[in-house]
Parts: structure tokens; C-alpha cells; sequence
């Protein structure tokens, strides 16, 4: 059996398991408690182990019975050759090049055989004030941006298991670095679009780099999707912008200077000079983790926006289909239904069904009973909905280019902050957390059905089953999982206490990172405030939550240290390590973790179960 083969298996396998079972169960539609501290769900069989406490330790902290410990760092080395990681922020943009990057967020477990997988990680963004040694937010030459640079992207990296558990092998043939500065190619319907073409790239087709990758997708044909979210953050003018920055810029959340000021130093980032290429990021990239020689795809059919993740999932019809949140206050939540069926085996055929296609925007009406509702998928099809030359949309390239215009003239649901979706393998519901809004409730963003809370600090979690359990449906129905909130400081009366499944000691805000494992447990993971006072007292650090989609019961399975973000989930194929990502500890200087340095690291965290069982069982 080839590697390939047995990660299609595992997708397939997933994907054969959904049914028709009942879609409102357990505590649907969620009502607010009338005791914050009583339960309103029956007791779960899928949650075995005991709720642990918030934190506000410089730690991970883990259920009993279970153990956690670093797997991989920033700054480690990935291959044989590589320099060690040095702690006084001296390494070099060579040096960092051949070192896991920082700011690990959304990864994949690619099996080579039972001994053997491929890790495949995404590098959101560089920790400015750690990476460099002169500690400053900023780059300040050249080689500092290419460090930087370098910090973001993939790695690829073999894991091999050993009596100790799993270990990076540094020899593998397979490891590779994919960075802002790594060709890659264009596919899709803008390819070659005047848009795209730059004085390094008249032909509009390639393009150099991938950065802002936050989470992520697996297809059944073996490869890697990478989704590039905060892509904004990296352009600048190096001059006043004046009446530079166009509608189209804006709504993409342009400003004058970057958020880390690569444009100072490397003009294909200023947009005083080189304005086409922030259209060339923003998409949804395809990586073979197999193959370290080939070149990364950008699927340009997949839309244009601040991607957060890709749920891959095949239809009963053997189409594919692609679930997707744009992670920005007011923005959607979108879908991809392939023209072209999976063909089993067919890698030649299946790696272009992300090139052909329907793209679709949420639409979210509400019921007759609070927190539930009706939907439809509205198409982003050149020709249709307004999405005419009069609009100034002249192709499907346009759409797949401007795809916020697009969703907000056919007339989109604006979402309170779209982050991850999964989809739950036992009864194919789609999960999608909405972190928050502190906007919601404005002119521009009032209220409505699914997004319900003026002010929106703490977030909810929506679901969505498909009219006859179909991914290509155009129409389903909608609730509430939950609905996050303080009980420590509001009523139940008060809509900012959350949903019955939140207790005072469940408190939590802004859930995030999501996953379902093999058995349909629903885990989902907090990027929020972490001050711990305030709005937020009683909810810690950042951290794991573990739930029963039937009953709606939660509960809390990890910390982690302070001022971080946990994100990422994965789980070997015998589902007995689970991988979790410790992203940018100590971003309010308040951290030495992992390993008590005055530059904390981001850190694959490896978490198994004492007895050697199941995670989660």
C-alpha cells in the first residue's frame, strides 16, 4: 500500500460514515440556562476523562491521564545541515531557511507506513520582537526581511516513531521549506488575469511565495491545502498613499504602512510600485508533501478572501466539496462543488477538480424559535446576481479575484468573524466557529438571525445540516452548538452569559481552531482575550475544549501558556497521538515557554493518552 493510497483510504473511510441520523438533538435550540451551574444536556458516552480548570499558568496543562510534550520549534532544525536554533535572535535568514518556521497554525498527517508520516505545517506570520535580535516590530535591512521571509510559509517535515513516541527525522528525503519566496504557480479561472500580471510576471500564471497561512485542508488524493488568511499584513507604500489604495484595496483591509515593513525593503511589497501583486495572494495554495520537488498550486476558483481553512469533503455524488470561512468581522462563509466526480486512484484527473467549479455564499434566515433557522447557497457565477459588467464584474475571473464585492452583491449573510469549518463524520452536520465582533450591532453590521449579539466579545459555534444530508444541496437548516459567554458576570437573563452548555467554570470566549476526530467527539480550540479581568474573568489562557455534537455537553481538555493561541489539530492514524499547536506564547512578554528562554517558541505539542489508548476515549 503506498502512502497515497492509505490517506484516501482514511478520507474515504471518514466520509462513508456519515448518515441521515438526527440532525436538532441533545440541547437544540439552545436556550439559555435558568441555573448556570446545572446542566441542560444528559450525560455523554463519547467523554470519558474529567473537565481540568482555566489557567493562567506559563504552562500546558492536560487532563489526567494524559501526557503532552514538545514535539518540534521554532528555529529547530529540518534537515541534518541545518543551524541550531540560537536563543540571543542571531540566527541568519539562511539559517532560518532550513529551521521550522514560526507561528505554527493548521497541519496534516500524510502516512508512509506505519512507522513513518509526514508532518505538514502552516506558518502564519513572524514573531517580530523574538525574531529578530534587535527585538524590534519591524524589519530594519534587508536581511531582516528576508529572515522574516523566511519564517513564514510550510514546513514539511517525516516524523518517525520510536519507544519514546514520535521524533523529526532530520535525514528524510521529504522535508522542505516552503516560504514567502517559493515559486508557485496560478490555476484556476484568473489565471493570467491582467490583475495578476506583475513586471517579474507579465504572464500572470506565477507567483513568488505563500505567507498568512493559517489553517488548512486535506483532499483524498493525498495532497496539502494551505489557506493564506492575513495576506494585507505584508503590503505597504513606501510613499503617501494618497488615493492609492482603491475600494477593492480597502476591502481587503489595505493601510499605508505593513504590519511588519517588508515593502521598505523588498519592492514587490510596495504598492506604490508593484500594486497587482496583492491581488496574488489570498487564495487557497495545493502542496504535494510527497513530492519536494513540485511546484505549489494556487486554485483561483476557490475565491479571493481571507481564507481560515478548507473542509474537504466528498458528496454522495462523488463531487468535491470545499467549506470555507473568510476570518474578518462581517465577512461569509462560502462553499466549492466541483463540476468533475472523484475518481478513485485518477491523481492525474482529481488534482484539477479544484479548478472547475461552483462557488456559493451563505445565506442564514432566520426561524420561528430563536437560534435556528433556514439557508440557501447563493452561486457567485459570472452573469448571475448582479454579478454583471454593470458591477463591474466582465468574467468568472473578476468574481474568483473580488470575491468580498461579489458575496456582498448577491447578498451574502455577514458572519460575526467566519473562522474553521469540519464537518462532523457521523452525521455530515457542518460546524463553523464565529469567534467574534465587537462591531455587531452597528449601522453597517447590525444584528440578524445567525449572529445574533450586539457587541459580540465571546463567539458561538453554528452548525448546519444539508437538505437530504447532500454537500452539493443548495438549501439546509441551522442552529446553535453553542453560544459562548460569562457566567461568572452576567444572568441568564443577559444574552453575554452564553448558551446552556456554558458554566461558570466553561467560561471561554472567541473558540477558534476545530476538529472532529474518527468517533464524531467535536474539538475546538480558543484564540481570545487572556487577561484574565474584566469581561473576561474567570476564562484564563487560551485553550481545548472536547464536546458531544448529541448532547451539547463540553468540557475542558487543555491549557495553554500565557498570551498564547492553541490552533491546529491532527491525530495519527491509530488515533492514539494528538497533535496541537502552541502559537506566539508570550506575544505580551509574559512567556519563556517552552524551555525557559527569553524568546518563547511556537511549539508542536504531542499529547497521548498514559495507557496507551485512544485520545479522547
Amino acid at each position: 500500500m503506498s502512502s497515497i493510497d492509505h490517506s484516501k483510504r482514511s478520507f474515504l473511510a471518514r466520509s462513508a460514515a456519515l448518515s441521515g441520523v438526527l440532525f436538532l438533538g441533545g440541547i437544540s435550540p439552545l436556550a439559555l440556562a435558568k441555573n448556570s451551574d446545572k446542566k441542560a444536556f444528559k450525560i455523554s458516552k463519547l467523554l470519558s476523562f474529567q473537565s481540568i480548570p482555566h489557567s493562567t499558568r506559563d504552562a500546558v496543562t492536560i487532563a489526567e491521564g494524559y501526557s503532552a510534550e514538545v514535539l518540534i520549534s521554532w528555529g529547530d532544525g529540518l534537515f541534518a545541515d541545518s543551524a541550531k536554533f540560537h536563543s540571543d535572535g542571531s540566527n541568519t535568514a539562511a539559517d532560518q531557511q532550513r529551521q521550522f518556521g514560526d507561528s505554527n497554525d493548521g497541519m496534516s498527517l500524510f502516512e508512509i507506513n506505519n512507522d513513518r508520516l509526514l508532518l505538514v505545517v502552516n506558518h502564519e506570520s513572524p514573531n517580530a520582537q523574538y525574531l529578530h535580535k534587535h527585538g524590534g516590530e519591524l524589519v530594519t535591512s534587508g536581511e531582516d526581511t528576508l529572515k522574516s521571509q523566511a519564517s513564514v510559509g510550510i514546513s514539511v517535515v517525516e516524523l518517525q516513531r520510536s519507544q519514546q513516541g514520535w521524533r523529526v527525522n532530520t535525514a528524510s528525503k521529504y522535508n522542505r521549506r516552503l516560504t514567502a519566496n517559493t515559486p508557485m504557480s496560478i490555476s484556476g479561472p484568473a489565471k493570467g488575469h491582467a490583475q495578476l500580471v506583475t513586471k517579474e510576471d507579465a504572464s500572470g500564471s506565477v507567483v513568488k511565495g505563500t505567507f498568512a497561512n493559517c489553517s488548512n485542508g486535506q483532499t483524498p488524493w493525498g495532497t496539502y491545502l494551505t489557506c493564506e488568511e492575513n495576506f494585507d499584513d505584508m503590503f505597504g507604500y513606501s510613499s503617501q498613499a494618497g488615493d492609492k489604495i482603491t475600494d477593492e484595496m480597502a476591502l481587503y483591509g489595505v493601510a499605508e504602512k505593513s504590519q511588519y515593513g517588508w515593502e521598505k525593503f523588498d519592492s514587490r511589497f510596495d504598492l506604490a510600485k508593484n500594486p497587482n501583486e496583492f491581488n496574488r495572494f489570498g487564495w487557497v495554495v495545493e502542496i504535494d508533501p510527497f513530492d519536494p520537488t513540485s511546484t505549489p498550486i494556487k486554485r483561483t476558483a476557490l475565491g479571493r478572501f481571507k481564507h481560515e481553512n478548507a473542509a474537504v469533503q466528498l458528496a454522495k455524488n462523488g463531487k468535491m466539496v470545499v467549506y470555507m470561512g473568510d476570518d474578518e468581522r462581517g465577512e461569509f462563509i462560502y462553499k466549492f462543488v466541483s463540476d468533475e466526480r472523484y475518481k478513485e486512484g485518477d491523481d492525474r484527473h482529481n488534482r484539477q477538480l479544484l479548478d472547475h467549479g461552483t462557488l456559493y455564499v451563505a445565506v442564514f434566515d432566520g426561524g420561528k424559535k430563536p437560534h435556528t433557522g433556514s439557508g440557501k447557497w447563493l452561486p457567485l457565477v459570472f452573469g448571475q446576481n448582479g454579478l454583471t459588467p454593470k458591477n463591474g464584474f466582465h468574467s468568472q475571473a473578476d468574481i474568483c479575484i473580488h470575491t468580498r464585492k461579489a458575496a456582498r452583491i448577491v447578498g451574502g449573510t455577514d458572519m460575526d468573524r467566519p473562522e474553521w469549518v469540519a464537518v462532523n463524520p457521523k452525521t455530515g452536520q457542518v460546524f463553523c466557529t464565529l469567534t467574534n465582533n465587537n462591531k455587531r450591532g452597528s449601522d453597517k453590521l447590525p444584528v440578524n438571525a445567525a449572529n445574533p449579539r450586539e457587541k459580540n466579545l465571546y463567539g458561538q459555534i453554528i452548525r448546519w445540516r444539508e437538505q437530504g444530508d447532500d454537500h452539493t444541496a443548495l438549501s439546509f437548516s441551522w442552529d446553535m452548538f453553542l453560544i459562548a459567554g460569562n457566567p461568572n458576570l452576567y444572568p441568564p437573563s443577559d444574552p453575554r452569559h452564553g448558551s446552556s452548555n456554558i458554566t461558570k467554570a466553561l467560561s471561554f470566549n472567541s473558540p477558534d481552531g476545530l476538529a472532529f476526530d474518527r468517533d464524531g467527539r467535536i474539538w475546538f480550540e480558543t484564540d481570545g482575550k487572556y487577561s484574565n479581568t474584566g469581561d473576561y474573568l474567570g476564562q484564563g489562557n487560551n485553550q481545548m475544549f472536547v464536546g458531544d455534537p448529541e448532547t451539547g455537553e463540553i468540557r475542558r481538555f487543555m491549557t495553554g501558556p500565557k498570551s498564547c493561541e492553541l490552533t491546529g489539530i491532527c491525530w495519527t492514524p491509530d488515533d492514539k497521538t494528538m497533535l496541537v499547536n502552541v502559537q506566539h506564547p508570550g506575544e505580551a512578554g509574559d512567556s519563556t515557554f517552552p524551555n525557559n528562554s527569553p524568546r518563547p517558541r511556537s511549539s508542536v505539542m504531542m499529547i497521548r493518552k498514559n495507557d496507551g489508548g485512544t485520545i479522547g476515549s
